[in-house]
């Protein structure tokens, strides 16, 4: 038998394979959950085999190498040591099949050939099992599952997982060797066929680790936190939306501690930071959905990885890491069950590295909005968040500025329309609401953010979990990363009446927005326009540079005009930036991407307008590793 990669076989639930062609009985299978880890293949009693689905009346040794070059392409999974055994499973419709394989038995070292029951003499599976890579235990007859373990080399999860055969998940107990790593397990691509009621079937993904999923515990980012409370009951409504849709979770993936911002140098305490692979690999992956972000970065193997953002969580690692990622319109998905930062600017987004692949989940998981396939013609330019009329003086050539400005032209060309130019500042001064006392929009929300994540924080986590906490522990405090600890101690220095007071202000500014900057309600379009801002320029910010003390998030910027005014804002990679390493020596590359800001509840229009980009090679799919194209 030949060597396998690192492989774990996971039973098939009610499979079993009648090995004599006039079986007496039926086997029955163990439950599924239950492992067995490969050291050596050769060695124990499971044969790897393939089953091979056919509609062809003959299936010869030409159908096999067909059938071996289109799955070496597609799965990671599969390979020809899985051609110890074939069973193949006629699915025509006419005739009476056969098999003739000749000499291909012994170029792939095919060891034995099973037949479905309409072959002559064909045996059956106790249940239909898809095409693929299963084990064979020939003394029982079970049947198990294969799955490729990985290495997870950036620290990026916190565990792999495996489903429980009970409708939840349980944590993947084989490992692979590596550097303090866990060890993630994925399953055959060959299993499963997207379908339109389950149309992201096979997609593997990646979930932050404040969404609850049953069967599994949920950590925050704080051991303390993890170990205190029981595995889950139940999975987030949000998860199992994506699940439903026949996505494959593989595991959970870091957060920085109770979803705050953390930098990788000295604010991960509990956890190890997960690191961000481009350039030199040593850059900051922003948080707090740190995981997730600098997963799907890393690693072909992932589809999809699922953060939060409630002020950037989920764009600044899209933007540090190259990928595409959202926060979408506030409410687009239910929330319960995931630990909350702030009800009222919480939200839940995904990231992918192909933006058609990433419309295809956005709209499965955003269900509640409408499509659009016509884009609005208005290009909205904030002069204050880009630095400068690029209309007028141009950036120059070879500068992330340029590459911003040369993506914008050409979006230009595809609306057929040309940005305005102009400062919200201004517009603010020129159409505030009569009632708005503040002069500027820094006046009026610059404690907004930094009042709301505190105080809701502080009340709906922070403090029933110390009380949680000391009640088992002798009175006894849990340990607090440093960031998560400053922005609590702040929310409770505040002063009565000052949630209502940011409420009123965040109302005021999403009001406005809504009147005076992007209106909703197009028929065609779903929105008037677009707002495009920079989200990432590449910037170096190495995780081996100290910075100051954690502070309460104070201030506005770009990054919180969605986070107010509840809309979705979307970042797309768009090229790279070279500089010089100061830790390999050598020019490495930085992504520079953009955010689209749009009316609340036209999420859907911008994800066909990504794919319709992508389709016109305005805007391509990214690669994992150090650089983000070829």
């Amino acid at each position: 038998m030949r060597t396998l990669f690192s492989t774990l076989a996971r039973a098939v639930v009610g499979a079993g394979l009648a090995i004599q062609p006039v079986a007496a009985a039926q086997v029955a299978s163990q439950p599924t959950g239950r492992t067995l880890v490969l050291d050596n293949p050769a060695s124990g009693d499971l044969v790897p085999f393939s089953v091979i689905p056919t509609s062809k009346s003959v299936f010869d040794g030409h159908a096999l190498e067909e059938t071996v070059s289109a799955w070496s392409a597609k799965d990671d999974v599969w390979s020809e040591a899985f051609l110890t055994g074939v069973y193949i499973s006629f699915n025509g419709s006419h005739g009476i099949p056969s098999t003739s394989l000749g000499s291909a038995k012994k170029k792939f070292g095919i060891e034995f050939v099973l037949r479905s029951k309409g072959f002559p003499l064909g045996v059956s599976l106790t249940k239909a099992l898809p095409s693929g890579p299963y084990f064979l235990e020939p003394a029982t007859g079970h049947i198990y599952e294969a799955y490729r373990l990985y290495n997870d080399e950036n620290q990026s999860f916190l565990y792999g997982t495996i489903p429980d055969g009970q409708g939840g998940y349980q944590i993947l107990s084989a490992h692979v060797p590596g550097a303090a790593t866990e060890s993630i397990g994925v399953p055959s691509r060959l299993y499963y066929t997207p379908t339109p009621e389950k149309p992201l079937a096979g997609y593997r993904l990646a979930v932050k680790d404040i969404f609850d999923i049953k069967g599994l515990r949920t950590g925050c980012g704080n051991r303390a936190y993890f170990n205190h409370y029981p595995p889950k009951e139940r999975t987030a409504p949000a998860i199992q939306r994506l699940l439903d849709g026949g996505i494959v979770l593989v595991g959970k993936a870091k957060t920085s501690q109770f979803a705050n911002g953390e930098v990788a140098t000295a604010d991960w305490v509990d956890l190890h930071a997960p690191y961000n692979p481009r350039g030199d690999g040593y850059q900051d992956g922003s948080s707090s959905s740190t995981g997730p972000g600098t997963a799907q970065a890393s690693y072909p193997w992932l589809d999809f990885a699922v953060g939060s953002d409630t002020g950037g969580s989920m764009r600044g690692p899209a933007g540090a890491n190259g990928v595409f990622g959202n926060r979408p319109s506030h409410g687009a998905v239910s929330l319960d069950n995931v630990m909350p930062l702030s009800p009222e600017l919480d939200t839940a987004g995904i990231f992918s590295r192909d933006a058609k692949l990433w419309a295809t989940a956005g709209h499965w998981w955003y269900q509640n909005f409408t499509s659009f396939s016509k884009f609005p013609k208005k290009i909205i330019f904030p002069l204050e968040y880009w630095g400068s009329r690029y209309l007028q003086d141009p950036p120059a050539a070879g500068t992330p500025d340029a590459t911003h400005n040369d993506f914008i032209k050409k979006l230009e060309g595809f609306l057929n329309t040309t940005r305005t130019e102009l400062t919200l500042a201004s517009l603010w001064n020129e159409t505030k609401p009569a009632n708005a006392s503040a002069p500027t929009l820094q006046t009026l929300l610059s404690t907004t953010y930094a009042d709301l994540i505190t105080l809701d924080q502080t009340a709906l986590v922070a403090d029933p979990f110390f009380a949680d906490y000391a009640a088992a522990n002798g009175g006894r405090t849990p340990f607090i990363n440093p960031a998560p600890l400053a922005r609590w101690n702040y929310g409770r220095a505040l002063p009565a009446g000052r949630k209502e007071e940011a409420l009123a202000n965040k109302t005021t500014f999403m009001d406005w927005f809504a009147d005076s900057v992007i209106k909703g309600g197009d028929p065609e379009s779903c929105a008037d326009a677009i707002l495009l801002y920079p989200q990432s320029s590449g910037e170096t910010s190495y995780r081996n540079e100290y910075f100051g003390a954690p502070q309460a998030p104070i201030g506005f910027s770009a990054g919180r005009i969605a986070v107010h005014g509840e809309t979705p804002d979307m970042v797309v990679p768009i090229g790279e930036a070279p500089y010089n390493s100061t830790v390999t020596g050598k020019e490495e590359f930085l992504p520079v991407t953009i955010s689209f800001i749009t009316a609340k509840g036209c999420d859907l229009m911008l994800f066909n307008l990504f794919a319709a980009l992508q389709d016109a090679g305005i805007i391509t799919p990214v690669l994992t590793g150090s650089k983000m194209f070829a």
